[in-house]
């Protein structure tokens, strides 16, 4: 099972470390079973609690996963790899339609921000065992949240989406639970979830968010958490609408113990209401993002949820970082007070970008889905053929296997630098692209 590859090490630290070594030299390869952990013992000479706690570490670091009475085995995908290193890079004269990134020219200028951060930070400095949230960026945010219908709670800020999402899950969770995600998805959220030691399932998903009956297999098969996204869904811009919130509650309801998190990804860039689902479950969370419609640099996420979860996420942010930074949370605040983002604009800007491309790859026979945000997502049955042959005609795009677990093939195509103009050549490689390959004769 383990070819010529022998682990070493007397201590639990420097099995773990073999093993990785073992991995990240290619000698054990996804898949491969490792001894039992007596077996291993016995071989080298140490009492099996220290190989149990070596292979625990493994399992923490999503190097390897157990399955019972099968044993441990290296991960099919390790977490040590990245989806984001499964892109494809622009070289001169191609254009890159596949980094995700907002258009620069909808994002805010932040001098006046940061200057009237940075003033009232002059006459009240932060300092140690202050309030770990601006106050008045609390009041914003809440008062945000209030008028979306997410339930009463304590405000909380993290650096970012995922920051949010991994304190979460941490917070409740355990190396070897499953979390139930979208498929497609978030591809940084898919490597996440097997760093942590925790196990994804997939939930299939249309152009409406979730299907509800995916969910309900996905609970009843154990899993612990569900993440979702509420709004303009990465990469198919899918929008949980107010008839599948109805009915994605009523099979919340059902697994009254399941982790609810929701990702309010399109937090004012899409001028679709959000229809949370917070309150189905005993514990949850809601996370509102400022990245894509404020700028990425902007590591900020708002983070609401139950007393318990909350309290359980501030606690051990306590112990890391203590608190994001009050000169950011300060320029947030003035950015949303001085109403520094036309979300309805940025929503039309992204949506005539985006429907465009969708109605000229229709009109070529071309099935492609994007209802929200600034990403279309294009079936394909052959994505490597499709991406090379979309790279050849001069565009750069994702790659599907960047968000899939078992969902079909596709590729994703980011809106945010596309013209008028555009729309037609990209349409017409993109269909080119995403027919099956013509079959080659050397007769």
């Amino acid at each position: 099972m383990l070819g010529e590859y022998r682990i070493g090490g007397r201590r639990a630290s420097d099995i773990a470390a073999s093993v990785e070594r073992g991995v990240a030299s290619g000698d054990l390869a996804p898949g491969h079973v490792l001894p039992p952990m007596r077996e291993l013992a016995a071989s080298l000479g140490v009492n099996p609690n220290t190989v149990a706690a070596a292979y625990r570490t493994l399992r923490e670091r999503g190097v390897i996963e157990t399955a019972g009475r099968r044993g441990s085995r290296v991960r099919p995908r390790p977490a040590s790899t990245s989806r984001g290193s499964l892109r494809v890079e622009a070289p001169p004269g191609v254009r890159d339609l596949g980094d995700g990134n907002p258009d620069p020219s909808l994002l805010p200028a932040l001098g006046e921000a940061l200057a009237v951060a940075a003033e009232d930070y002059a006459r009240t400095p932060r300092l140690y065992g202050d309030a770990a949230v601006d106050p008045r960026l609390e009041e914003l945010a809440r008062a945000g949240l209030d008028s979306d219908g997410v339930p009463a709670g304590r405000v909380a800020m993290t650096s970012g989406s995922l920051d949010a999402i991994e304190r979460v899950l941490t917070a409740h969770l355990r190396p070897g639970d499953a979390v139930a995600v979208e498929d497609p998805g978030w591809g940084a959220l898919l490597d996440l979830v097997p760093a942590l030691g925790m196990h994804a399932v997939p939930v299939a998903l249309d152009e409406d968010g979730p299907l509800p009956d995916a969910v309900g297999r996905a609970l009843d098969a154990g899993a612990r958490a569900l993440v979702i996204t509420g709004r303009a869904q990465n990469p198919t811009g899918a929008t949980v609408g107010s008839g599948r919130a109805q009915e994605l509650r009523s099979v919340l309801a059902a697994h009254p113990g399941v982790l609810l998190i929701e990702d309010d990804h399109g937090h004012a860039i899409v001028d679709l209401p959000v229809h949370p689902l917070a309150g189905a479950t005993e514990h949850w969370a809601f996370v509102r993002s400022v990245s894509k419609a404020y700028g990425p640099d902007l590591r900020l996420a708002v983070l609401t949820g139950d007393a318990l979860t909350v309290d359980r996420v501030t606690g051990r942010q306590r112990l890391g970082p203590g608190w994001v930074s009050g000169l950011l949370q300060r320029t947030v605040a003035h950015l949303w007070e001085s109403g520094a983002v036309d979300t309805a604009a940025v929503a039309r800007s992204y949506g005539e970008r985006r429907d465009a491309l969708v109605r000229a790859l229709a009109e070529r026979g071309i099935e492609a889905y994007g209802r929200t945000g600034m990403n279309v997502w294009v079936p394909v049955s052959d994505e490597t053929g499709a991406v090379a042959r979309l790279l050849h005609a001069g565009w750069a795009v994702a790659p599907g296997a960047r968000f899939r677990l078992t969902s079909p093939q596709g590729v994703r195509l980011t809106v945010s630098s596309l013209t008028a103009a555009d729309i037609g050549p990209l349409a017409d490689a993109g269909a080119e692209a995403a027919r099956p390959a013509r079959p080659v004769s050397y007769g």
